[in-house]
């Protein structure tokens, strides 16, 4: 089987495996089992049901507009931030140090740029990361199971293992 194939698997639970895991434990097929049990998300927020707590969250650029403070530096750059680089190399050439330096103070350039399409990890770290840890970057948000989800999943699981058991 491909390795691409079996890291966008994406196993959350036992759940989705059906009786499949049982059947290693029982025929005693250590390397499926292991196999199985090595898919599975490794993030308990992902397994338990959690119920979310509303908070009043105060958001940065809230209270920078709120009390008139400039933008920061960025710490990594964008496909946009190349032209105010540029800019700035500009006014160096053109102008000198000073020059250079009034342009950076009124419109600062990012202090690095990362590769594209990684989320802002270098490349290797994102190689080595794990395929459920990158589909949850790319998802942005947790799903999180809730107790009546949890109950329709293993419900169907259920049914599913007595339809095979008696087929």
């Amino acid at each position: 089987m491909q390795i691409h194939s079996l890291d966008k698997a994406h196993f959350i639970n036992e759940l989705q495996c059906g009786t499949s895991l049982n059947r290693a434990v029982e025929q005693g097929r250590r390397a499926d089992f292991a196999l199985m049990l090595s898919m599975f998300s490794h993030d308990c927020r992902e397994t338990c049901v959690v119920e979310e707590i509303n908070s009043v969250v105060s958001d940065e650029a809230v209270l920078r507009q709120r009390f008139n403070v400039p933008n920061v530096q960025k710490l990594q750059g964008d496909l946009d931030d190349y032209q105010t680089s540029a800019t700035i190399a500009h006014q160096f050439h053109q102008g000198g140090m000073a020059s250079a330096k009034l342009q950076h103070y009124s419109t600062p350039e990012p202090l690095d740029y990362q590769p594209q399409n990684t989320l802002g990890f270098s490349e290797e770290i994102y190689q080595n990361l794990s395929g459920h840890t990158r589909r949850q970057l790319t998802q942005g948000s947790i799903d999180r199971p809730n107790v009546d989800y949890l109950y329709n999943r293993l419900s169907t699981a259920y049914r599913k293992d007595t339809l095979s058991i008696h087929t």
